[in-house]
Formats: structure tokens, sequence, C-alpha cells
């Protein structure tokens, strides 16, 4: 154990070179994290506020922060959140690609989070996704704003979390979208503010809250699991519900993370985070669904390639060029992925049951309680095809779970030191 500048440390040796890490940062309670960085109120500016994920986002930010909130929104209609509850919540009316009329509000921003995303149509996606990205991340100013938190998608990462050369070769036009503003990141000079966070499978939304693509789905697993519990398949991924992604960033907003982590793209380094629970198996997951409905499984048929392109033939499924090589990809995973416990916060879903009950979708324990559910049951509206959220490109795999929980550890990333800078960076460095 050490001191730096007052603050109790240890030195942990599991990394590729010595990294000081805050021991209150670890395991601690949210209560005493929080009496271990005293907040000061700050200006962070917010885009995609009215999507899933921003929802989430804006209520922590809202409830457990005295920062003032500029939020971007398309639509002030979509907007479900309660910007009266409190002072200091500014919603604004506009439109990613009119950026520049925001000139002079962002040049007194302390924090950007950048969750504002566009789908479909090529035009808007490139423009938004990716000038229009660009261009507030300019606007910002560098010496004023300390953190910028960038939303991505984990579908641009292969394994060892390195840019997917088939995401830029194959992707859809969103996929890539985001691989190209990715390789822009990095050559702006608030690079080194910047934290880029790429989100797994995300599931998420309620009676207050839009539904991510993944829980939009939902009820059509629970209509096909009669059918789905008779096959297997060799594949694997990562998920996290919206809550718990809200619950990371708004916790790194106060305590930014003490050094750099990687992700090397032409030999420039900047900080990412992968969001996710540990990896799940998906046989484990299609078992833990059929548990969860009280469907047993009596046989199951593996799904090979030559039998998932007999039945897209037989049934004549549209694929596309990435498509095609998700099918072949088969395990979407990830080195390190962070969710809530590993900053010593709780996880509101590890579980795929969890996720169930968040979306209001009892299974036959739940179904056979007196006691009502924790969430209320819902018949969850297709999304619509362009969202303020951002989140991986759906892949095909028809199940989603998490694994058990898991005691919380400390942070387990890959981490390299940055040779332009002597010294991990300081909070105020960021």
């Amino acid at each position: 154990m050490i001191k730096v500048n007052g603050a109790l440390h240890k030195r942990c040796s599991y990394y590729e070179y010595p990294v000081i890490v805050p021991v209150l940062c670890l395991n601690a309670p949210v209560e005493r994290m929080r009496s271990f960085n005293t907040m000061t109120s700050k200006r962070i500016f917010i885009t995609g506020g009215s999507g899933c994920i921003g929802h989430y986002l804006a209520e922590l930010l809202i409830e457990q922060t005295p920062h003032e909130l500029f939020f971007l929104v398309r639509n002030r209609a979509k907007v479900q959140f309660d910007v009266e509850i409190r002072a200091g919540i500014h919603l604004i009316e506009g439109d990613m690609r009119e950026i520049e009329r925001h000139t002079q509000l962002l040049q007194t921003i302390d924090i950007a989070i950048l969750a504002a995303n566009a789908w479909g149509g090529a035009q808007e996606v490139f423009d938004v996704n990716v000038v229009k990205t660009i261009r507030l991340l300019k606007l910002l100013n560098a010496q004023q704003c300390k953190q910028v938190f960038y939303f991505s998608t984990a579908s641009i990462l292969n394994r060892e979390n390195q840019p997917l050369a088939e995401a830029k070769q194959l992707g859809t036009e969103y996929i890539r979208s985001k691989y190209d503003c990715l390789s822009q990141l990095q050559r702006l000079d608030i690079a080194p503010k910047i934290t880029v966070l790429f989100p797994t499978l995300v599931f998420g939304g309620s009676q207050t809250k839009p539904y991510s693509h993944l829980s939009g789905g939902l009820p059509d697993i629970v209509r096909w699991v009669g059918l789905i519990r008779f096959f297997k398949a060799e594949a694997s991924f990562h998920y996290l519900h919206a809550r718990d992604i809200a619950q990371v960033v708004t916790y790194l907003v106060d305590h930014p993370l003490p050094y750099q982590i990687i992700n090397e793209l032409e030999g420039i380094y900047v900080k990412q985070l992968v969001l996710g629970n540990p990896a799940i198996q998906v046989n484990e997951a299609i078992a833990e669904v059929c548990a969860y409905f009280g469907q047993r499984i009596w046989f199951q048929i593996e799904v090979s390639k030559w039998l998932a392109n007999f039945l897209i033939r037989l049934f004549h499924i549209q694929m596309g060029a990435w498509d095609r090589f998700c099918m072949d990809y088969r395990h979407f995973t990830y080195e390190n992925p962070v969710n809530p416990e590993t900053f010593g916060l709780t996880t509101v879903c590890p579980t795929l049951n969890d996720i169930f009950l968040a979306t209001g979708i009892r299974g036959k324990k739940q179904s056979s309680l007196s006691t009502p559910p924790r969430a209320t049951a819902l018949t969850p509206p297709s999304p619509a095809p362009t969202d303020d959220v951002t989140q991986p490109e759906p892949i095909p795999s028809a199940s989603t779970t998490a694994p058990q929980k898991e005691e919380a550890a400390p942070f387990s990333l890959r981490l390299e030191h940055n040779p332009s800078s002597a010294n991990p960076p300081s909070d105020s460095e960021e």
C-alpha cells in the first residue's frame, strides 16, 4: 500500500506495467466512493438523451449528481424524464447536423457524453455518426473539457479488442460509420480526453423509457422458446442492461480513470472500455431461457453451418455480407469487459432472468406467485428504424443471457504504458 496525493492506493502487478489503482475505487460501496471523490458541479453536454441508454443516463445524472446537464435531442416529445425535477437541467431541441449552432455552449462544457446515433440511410448515417460527431469534438475547448465519453459499438472490435477488418469491409452502413469515426477520433486535439465506450448487446426499456432493439424483440423469443429449446449452436457473446451502462458512465463522470486503457490503431493510443457482462455460450442462454419459462429440453439438434445454409435457402432468408460474416464468426467475445461490479457497484441485471423481469416478462415461477414482479408486465413496442442510442448491430443469435453473478473484482483490463507520456494521466490532465 502507498499514498498518492493523500489517498490510499495499491500497486497491481497483474498488468503489463505497474499501475497504481485507488483502493476505494475497486470494491467500495457507492457511498464510500462518493466520499472518496467529492463532487463539484460540472457542465455536461449529452447527445442521444431521448434514446434507451440516454434515458437511463439522464435518470442517474439527475438523481445522483449535482451537475448542470445540457441534453441535445431531436424531438422534445420523445423525452420521458422530468426536466423540472431540479435546477440545472436544460433540454435543447436540435439536430446533430446543425451542431455548429451550439458552438458557444460547447466551448464552456466540462464533460461531453456522445450517445447520439443514426441507423438508416447512408447519407444520414455517415453525416451524423462521422462528420458531425467529429465536428462536435472539434468545437469542444480542449483546455476546458476534461472528459469525453464516445459511444461506439463492440461490433467493430475483434476478440483481442482491436479493430475488426471485416467491420470496415463487410459491415452495414452503421457499422462502417462507427469504424470510420473511431479511426478519426485519435487524430483530434482532444483525443487524450476521450474514453471510447464499446457496448456489447444492449437490453433496456420500460413504461417510462424507450426499448432497445433487443428488448423490443423479447416477446418474439417468448413465442418461439418452445421451438428454440430443440436447437443448440456453438457461439458466445456478452450483453449488458442499459441501466448498468448508465451506472458505469455516471461513475466515471466523477471518478475519471487514473490511467490509460488503450486501443492501438495506427500507433496511436486512446482509452477504451468494452461494456458487458462476462461472455456466455448460446447453449447456456438457451438452457436458462427454457428454465425460466418452464420448458424442458428433451433433445437438441446442432445448428451446423450446412444446416443453417439449408434453412436460409428453404425459407428464402435474405443474408447480407455482414450477416454471413457473423454466422461464420460466431464468438463475439472481447477481452476484459467491464460492468458496474468492475467499479464496486451492483449490476442491476446480471442474469437473463433479471432482463426478462426488468422488461416485465414473467417466467413460469413468477407467474405462479401472488406477489407482483419487480417490473410491470408490458408488451414492448417495435423500435423505430432510427434511435438516439448507440448499441451494437444485432447479430444472428436468437437468444441472449448472462452468467451467474460473480464476486466483484478489481480492474482486470488490458493496460499498456502510453509511450507518449512518462506517467499515467492524473484526473486534472483528463
